[in-house]
């Protein structure tokens, strides 16, 4: 699914990664361990195509696609999904609005078809009741006003949404209480479909999903044990 060769990046002139090589495989529950600081969030945001990650050299190949100079957006359509520690507020956007651009978006691209209004509804309804995410939040402005165990619910309701091929999840347990924790690990484990990139300092939480494979990192570079 995921293929990293002799990846080097940097920030702002700082080197942070350096010589990755990492293979994730369909449909894996991949693991990315090590200390803060180490560079896995960098990782994370690398592949996602954050454009302030410049990538110095080596390449990254998904699902057959060479990505390592597409945008964003393009990734996303391609079916990478980024759960990141720190979701900004936006004013103005309700979930519900947010949702039905995204999951027309991913429509149009991967059918050429328009979405169908019905279906995402139904869709809709469906996730809306496995999160337990009361039908109000959905006219609420994205992230304005969630506390940080409801902006990860609405995490997963996007995720569940647009049913990526790959979803990186940096740090989901963080901040969450057990209920959240064992929600979101629920919905790790159901989304059979979805390959997972996943980062967290919490035996109790990986224990629960169960990790097929773990890279850890230190430094920038990949420990090889």
């Amino acid at each position: 699914m995921l293929n990293i060769k002799d990846l080097n990046v940097s920030l702002d002139g700082k080197k942070l990664l350096s010589d990755i090589n990492l293979n994730i495989a369909r449909g894996a529950r991949h693991l990315l361990a090590g200390h803060n600081g180490s560079g896995k969030s960098s990782l994370a945001q690398t592949i996602a195509g954050n454009p302030a990650y410049s990538v110095d050299s080596g390449s990254i190949i998904f699902d057959g696609h060479d990505i390592t100079n597409d945008s964003t957006t393009t990734r996303a359509l391609l079916g990478i999904f980024l759960g990141a520690q720190n979701v900004p507020e936006i004013p103005g956007l309700t979930v519900l609005s947010f949702l039905k651009h995204s999951c027309a978006a991913h429509t149009h691209f991967n059918t050429g078809h328009e979405l169908s209004m019905g279906d995402f509804l139904q869709r809709l309804e469906s996730a809306r009741e496995q999160l337990d995410i009361p039908k109000e939040w959905l006219n609420r402005y994205i992230n304005v006003g969630f506390s940080g165990g409801e902006r990860k619910r609405l995490m997963l309701l996007q995720l569940i949404m647009t049913q990526p091929k790959l979803a990186i999840l940096d740090e989901p347990d963080s901040g969450a209480d057990a209920t959240t924790k064992d929600l979101i690990a629920n919905t790790i484990n159901n989304m059979h479909d979805t390959t997972f990139l996943f980062i967290s300092h919490q035996p109790d939480f990986t224990n629960q999903i169960k990790p097929t494979a773990i890279t850890t990192l230190s430094s920038g570079q990949i420990v090889i044990k």
